[in-house]
């Protein structure tokens, strides 16, 4: 119990984290390609990776959404 427990909370935050995705945020799939939301669907996710490069993701395989402000690498 003491083990099932902390991974049933963490599991129902990040489906929360995911099921609040919009437009502008930034996101980390699965693959660990990074990029911002362009637009939303009920299961997909518009994300551009590059200018001018856009791929559909499947939203429940996104890993995380960034928080903004984030610091640049190596810049």
């Amino acid at each position: 119990f003491f083990l099932i427990r902390p991974q049933q909370v963490r599991a129902k935050e990040h489906r929360a984290k995911v099921a609040s995705v919009k437009p502008r945020d930034k996101v980390v799939t699965g693959g660990g390609i990074v990029g911002k939301v362009i637009s939303v669907d009920d299961d997909f996710v518009n994300v551009e990776i590059a200018q001018g490069v856009k791929i559909q993701v499947v939203k429940s395989t996104l890993a995380d959404v960034l928080q903004p402000g984030g610091k640049p690498a190596n810049d």
